[in-house]
């Protein structure tokens, strides 16, 4: 039957190959056993009246064998090679069957209603979870996503991903102009008084550098002065400038109206304002962004950057015991366990691949059905017919040897009715 050789069919193709075998022996064997039953009860039908009826059972049964064999010849080639029609009807008419095939699976098994009922009635974020939640099933799941996320990392080219790097900081960096969008932040902020932290801290900051590096003014001033000044009055300049440094910055920390506050305010607005409407300062803020991307050094920081940064996702990614696969592994199985006890959760993720589900069949049912029409087109027909006589050809014998006892009954039945109802017959 088979066209392909043996050692070429998978293990589940090759039992099913002897399986048919068995099956075309059993019923070729049950022809033959009527046929012989047929010449001995003919033979002696003369001296033996009574094997008329073996006679007519064993040619009732030859009918039935014969007229089954036809039928399941008929499906797959011709009978005998002789061209009747209406047979080979698998190879003749293979695109038609696929074509017929896709749209039943299209219409009864694609359908958004039959697709959504299925999964309403299935716990599916329950089922993913209580899997989840399992550490062994967490790790397995954690190992999969790294052996991807390696292979991602090994497939980028470094120039490329610095490329592309340089590509998106130019469009969403560089190219916009930022002095607008500046301006405007550091107006509200100062509308807001939002900046008044910031220069608490800067002048405590100074405070505390003032009281922890009072050396550090000896000779600050003082060694500027002639050298003909006393020494006395070098260390009464610079004790002066210390103690009159102090005195100003716990005058700007004490006074919330102190004019150095007031300045500072000044020129933050003027800034703001400036960022927003003076074209030189846009051009000069411009200008710097742009010289200090173009820089060299910035592209080397990057590529360093990247490196550096794939280097240690791939040492991460490759220990099972690393810090980031350890912790993806516990938030893996933490979602499991939330998927597996929380009902709210399970109906908003079930909810929403349903939906999803239900859209993607909606929209792809012709397309996804297609593959079956596309890929029973491009077979064969030899191979098609062998294809589903593999499949089907064991139980259609089945037709076969019934075909022989039924025929054998009908047989039997028909000579007895005959001889009960026809006298001398």
């Amino acid at each position: 039957m088979s066209r392909t050789p043996m050692a070429l069919l998978s293990p589940a193709d090759q039992e099913r190959l002897r399986s048919l075998r068995r099956m075309k022996a059993v019923a070729l064997g049950a022809l033959l056993f009527m046929a012989v039953l047929f010449v001995v009860s003919f033979w002696l039908e003369s001296r033996h009246p009574w094997l008329g009826y073996v006679r007519a059972a064993a040619e009732g049964g030859m009918v039935g064998a014969l007229a089954d064999w036809f039928a399941v010849t008929a499906l797959f080639r011709r009978p005998l090679g002789l061209p009747i029609p209406h047979t080979a009807i698998i190879p003749n008419r293979k695109d038609e069957i696929g074509r017929t095939l896709g749209e039943f699976v299209e219409t009864n098994f694609l359908a958004a209603d039959v697709v959504r009922d299925k999964l309403s009635r299935t716990a599916l974020s329950q089922r993913l979870g209580e899997w989840l939640r399992v550490p062994a099933h967490a790790e397995r799941v954690t190992a999969e996503a790294s052996t991807a996320a390696t292979a991602v990392l090994h497939a980028l080219s470094d120039d490329d991903v610095q490329g592309l790097i340089a590509d998106l900081a130019r469009e969403h960096l560089i190219e916009p102009d930022w002095a607008p969008t500046a301006g405007g932040w550091l107006q509200r902020i100062v509308e807001a008084d939002a900046h008044r932290s910031a220069v608490d801290l800067a002048v405590d900051s100074i405070g505390s550098w003032l009281d922890s590096n009072a050396a550090a003014f000896q000779g600050l001033i003082s060694r500027r002065l002639p050298s003909w000044v006393p020494r006395l009055a070098h260390r009464f300049v610079d004790e002066t400038a210390y103690a009159e440094a102090v005195k100003f910055v716990r005058a700007v920390q004490a006074d919330p109206r102190h004019p150095a506050r007031l300045a500072i305010d000044g020129y933050l607005a003027r800034l703001a304002d400036g960022l927003q409407h003076d074209p030189a300062m846009r051009s000069r803020l411009e200008g710097a962004k742009t010289s200090l991307f173009d820089s060299p050094r910035v592209g080397e920081l990057a590529a360093q950057l990247w490196n550096t940064a794939k280097s240690g996702l791939l040492t991460a990614l490759a220990d099972p015991r690393s810090g980031l696969r350890v912790r993806a592994s516990q938030a893996v199985a933490e979602i499991g366990d939330r998927l597996a006890t929380e009902p709210a959760l399970q109906a908003r993720v079930d909810g929403w691949v349903t939906d999803a589900a239900v859209f993607l069949v909606d929209r792809y049912r012709h397309d996804i059905a297609s593959i079956i029409t596309d890929t029973v087109e491009k077979w064969d027909p030899a191979e098609t017919t062998e294809k589903i006589e593999l499949m089907v050809g064991r139980d259609l014998q089945y037709i076969r040897l019934n075909g022989t006892v039924v025929g054998a009954l009908a047989g039997l039945a028909i000579y007895a009715v005959a001889h009960a109802l026809i006298p001398g017959v």
